[in-house]
């Protein structure tokens, strides 16, 4: 662990140093006013990001607090923006590299620049360096500040010939990777809790990842949790951050406790915790299954705690079934293939990388590259998937294009 943090702080080292060079030759020809203030804007964020990556090698970020996180977060995201706008000045020593090997072998003579032809490559390709940082970084400090809180209901009908019609209109409200750690305070919540009771559900389902890491992180946020209510009941899944998996416990006695705390938590709020079970929904005589397992990860080694055989045991007698399962790569490679009688699943984890691009028409994120299904309605055959984008958010404290999700399923009988 050690390594690779030391690893991660020599990388910072060599990004910020360079990007400072980049900066230098861009404000050469400034006012000494305004070159001064340049400087020390880029000194204070160098500074930061040097004495996080200096801290993260001897406390791991796992046990850093909300606030030394979000700012790191902050500070990460201004590295990653330098690393794209270093990535100009990193073409043109490429082009000074070979040109200097090509004049050494061939022993051409240096070319004389004239000064009144324009600006140097080198300050072009800085001035290129300093847009290309500062103009993600605007974006994603968007994402952080208003992004992240940018709630948007997305409505789906999902029709099926096996839906009893006493379940014709019935209305699931789906919530996932609410991730309660990463909010400061309970305000950002209660407004979304606020658009949840508004949508009138008679079933609320929630699919997994209510915190980071650690039950503590509900503590204060009690009240508002308890909000939810639903005719139907409030159930919910365990994602693969609820188990304090990334969390270097004293003991295994002391991480099982902090799962049975974050159980508890959940009863107290009301919601009916399923754990590799289902339970009967019935409206005026009429049944559907409702199945829920523990987490079943099928990328990037996630745990594999679900288990859907004995959740789905006594569940064939019902015409309809709903599951909940918090990661959508497990209806590729188990639902479809194993249980062709399974008619929606229900799934978050991705977040939609909580970056990319939705407009009518047309979606994408970079998380596509890693999840085959990664938001909104899929269909194969007559089995159906739903992947929420997630209401909360993990790692970057913000949103950008990818918006916080409130989904709203209406089951159809056709």
């Amino acid at each position: 662990m050690f390594l690779r943090f030391l690893i991660f702080f020599v990388i910072i080292i060599v990004i910020e140093f360079y990007f400072l060079q980049g900066v230098k030759t861009f404000v050469r020809d400034f006012s000494i006013k305004t070159k001064n203030i340049v400087m020390y804007i880029t000194y204070f964020f160098l500074a930061v990001s040097l004495l996080i990556g200096f801290v993260s090698l001897f406390y791991p970020p796992p046990n850093w607090n909300n606030f030394f996180r979000f700012v790191s977060a902050a500070a990460l995201i201004v590295l990653v923006c330098k690393l794209i706008g270093i990535s100009f000045l990193l073409i043109d020593d490429v082009v000074r590299f070979f040109r200097w090997v090509y004049k050494l072998l061939f022993h051409k003579p240096t070319e004389v620049v004239d000064a009144s032809q324009g600006i140097s490559r080198l300050k072009f390709f800085s001035q290129l360096a300093v847009t290309f940082t500062v103009i993600p970084a605007i974006a994603f400090v968007y994402g952080m500040v208003r992004g992240a809180y940018k709630y948007r209901v997305h409505k789906v009908k999902v029709p099926s010939p096996n839906l009893p019609p006493e379940f014709d209109g019935f209305k699931v409200v789906q919530l996932s990777d609410i991730h309660i750690g990463s909010f400061m305070d309970n305000a950002p919540i209660s407004r979304a809790l606020d658009i949840v009771m508004q949508q009138n559900a008679d079933i609320i389902l929630f699919t997994g990842d209510l915190v980071n890491n650690i039950a503590e992180e509900l503590n204060g946020f009690e009240e508002q949790l308890k909000r939810l209510k639903a005719p139907f009941g409030v159930y919910s899944i365990l994602g693969n951050h609820d188990y304090g998996d990334y969390v270097a416990w004293d003991s295994k006695a002391e991480k099982d406790q902090n799962l049975e705390n974050l159980k508890q938590k959940q009863a107290e709020f009301g919601w009916k915790l399923l754990m590799n079970e289902h339970v009967p929904l019935e409206k005026n005589g009429e049944r559907i299954a409702l199945i829920g397992i523990e987490n079943w990860g099928g990328n990037m080694r996630f745990p594999r705690y679900g288990k859907l055989k004995n959740a789905y045991e006594g569940a064939e007698e019902y015409p309809f079934k709903i599951l909940m399962s918090h990661d959508p790569s497990h209806w590729d490679m188990q639902v479809l293939l194993e249980y062709p009688k399974i008619d929606l699943t229900l799934s978050g984890h991705t977040h939609g990388m909580q970056f990319g691009i939705e407009i009518p028409g047309f979606k994408w994120s970079p998380i596509k590259y890693l999840y085959k299904n990664w938001a909104g309605l899929y269909k194969q055959g007559e089995q159906f998937l739903y992947v929420n984008r997630g209401l909360g958010f993990l790692g970057y404290p913000g949103r950008l294009g990818i918006w916080p999700e409130i989904t709203v399923i209406e089951l159809q009988k056709v």
